[in-house]
């Protein structure tokens, strides 16, 4: 079985990164019910004795000890990785697993990456390398961060291009928040653009989250909750006492959940379900290393736009499930995109599919021979679909759909960010903090990297 070491950056890599671990565990708990070290649970986890000592995995069969995560928590303010170290989650964690610090980033791409990235290189090469030893088959890293602030942009991407100095055979699979265009973070443009830069170079696959995109989701969900709980209420109202029904009300709507916490839900499932396959068996399990090869067909060209689908970010347990059929009309529709966009707008140059739960290979064909006639794909790939079946539900739902597509549609999205670094950069507005670290015409050459891969993407969306 193969293994992955998740890498989570910065304030936002660490609060999705808190509730991957959360509801990963959660997950391995319901189908671990004999509590063994298995094949399922070595893929992000390492089994250890009272003592701390690794414990291999042996045949299969050993009784879990203690669960250590395959994971390093960077960032250079602790708060978060403080809150984490506290809650039962730290127990996860050995004191080398963290690499803090408390003078902060400033929201600087440049501080992160050019003053942090090296005074830090060797503590965090060290805690990866450790991590490392303890691998059967490292097959992967898994890196969490965004691209507004400072030290997930800045640090971040300095990370990834010294895996791929170091670990240059092991993918580098990288899933960045992408900043709302109303962001407070007034240097967010120069930060996204010089980090997305550096991933255009050094990830194998860059996995977009727009902000904007997960409140549209948020909010639709909480709609949808509150409309299901004035059903019941008024259900209750027929059939019972009015105290009685208005306690049923409160019971599910009075329920408090903070935006970002759910926000932070959805970015954890789509790393939850798109590594299902190499974590459970399948009739069809998708080798996570094939998403790679399948939906990256030109090196630079390595965007990949997800959905999920049902998308619910609280714990509904009424919510009903979605027919399979339905599931398919859903995952390609714009609601249920984690970035901006229509991909049925767009050209598609790859597409792969993973469902999870009670979902059969008919079901599959069935809905792509649909599928492929609605959708507009490359011409030099008209046979373009991956598909994986992990026989393993969701938490809470009978079934899920998670759709990965590498589709023009994100080239939207990079042209957003690229316009809003342009109204800073053409002022030269707040431009002093970062030639302080590096120099003006990297910048520039920056800004040129992204918007050759725009040109790239508008290119191939007329073939």
């Amino acid at each position: 079985m193969s293994n992955s070491i998740v890498v989570q950056v910065g304030q936002c890599g660490n609060q999705i990164g808190s509730r991957f671990w959360d509801m990963v565990l959660q997950e391995h708990a319901r189908n671990n019910r004999k509590g063994v070290y298995d094949d399922a649970l070595s893929t992000f986890f390492r089994n250890v004795d009272k003592y701390g000592s690794h414990v291999p995995l042996g045949d299969g069969k050993k009784r879990i000890t203690g669960l250590k995560a395959r994971g390093l928590m960077v960032d250079m303010e602790e708060g978060v990785v403080g809150q984490i170290r506290k809650s039962p989650l730290g127990e996860l964690f050995d004191s080398d697993q963290a690499v803090i610090s408390n003078s902060g980033s400033g929201n600087n791409w440049a501080v992160g990456n050019c003053v942090y990235g090296p005074m830090y290189r060797e503590e965090i090469l060290e805690g990866i390398r450790r991590q490392a030893e303890w691998c059967d088959s490292l097959q992967s890293f898994f890196m969490l961060g965004s691209l507004g602030g400072g030290t997930g942009s800045g640090l971040g991407s300095f990370i990834c291009e010294t895996l791929a100095d170091e670990y240059s055979e092991v993918y580098r699979f990288y899933t960045t928040v992408m900043p709302s265009e109303n962001d407070d973070v007034v240097t967010s443009p120069y930060n996204s653009i010089l980090s997305l830069s550096k991933l255009i170079d050094t990830a194998d696959c860059v996995l977009p989250i727009e902000n904007d995109a997960l409140l549209d989701i948020y909010e639709k969900v909480v709609s949808q909750t509150e409309t299901r709980a004035s059903a019941r209420t008024r259900k209750m109202a027929l059939t019972d006492n009015g105290d009685k029904a208005m306690g049923g009300l409160c019971g599910v709507s009075g329920r408090k959940t903070h935006p970002f916490d759910a926000m932070n839900n959805i970015a954890a499932n789509l790393l939850m379900n798109m590594t299902s396959s190499m974590r459970f068996e399948g009739s069809m399990n998708v080798d996570i290393n094939d998403i790679v090869t399948n939906l990256v067909p030109f090196p630079r060209l390595k965007f990949v736009m997800s959905s999920m689908t049902p998308l619910y970010t609280l714990t509904d347990s009424s919510a009903a499930p979605r027919r399979v059929d339905q599931m398919f009309l859903d995952a390609f529709s714009r609601d249920s995109q984690l970035i901006k966009a229509d991909p049925k707008a767009h050209r598609y140059l790859a597409c792969a599919l993973v469902a999870r739960g009670d979902v059969e290979i008919s079901d599959i064909r069935r809905n792509i021979d649909k599928l492929s006639s609605q959708l507009k794909f490359a011409s030099w790939n008209r046979e373009s679909w991956k598909t994986g079946i992990c026989s393993v539900p969701p938490l809470g739902q009978p079934r899920c759909l998670l759709a990965l597509a590498n589709n023009c549609g994100i080239r939207n999205s990079l042209t957003r960010l690229n316009g809003r670094f342009n109204k800073l950069y053409r002022r030269k507005a707040n431009l002093h903090h970062y030639t302080e670290h590096i120099d003006g015409a990297d910048i520039a050459s920056a800004a040129e990297n992204v918007v050759d891969v725009i040109a790239s993407y508008t290119e191939q969306e007329g073939r």
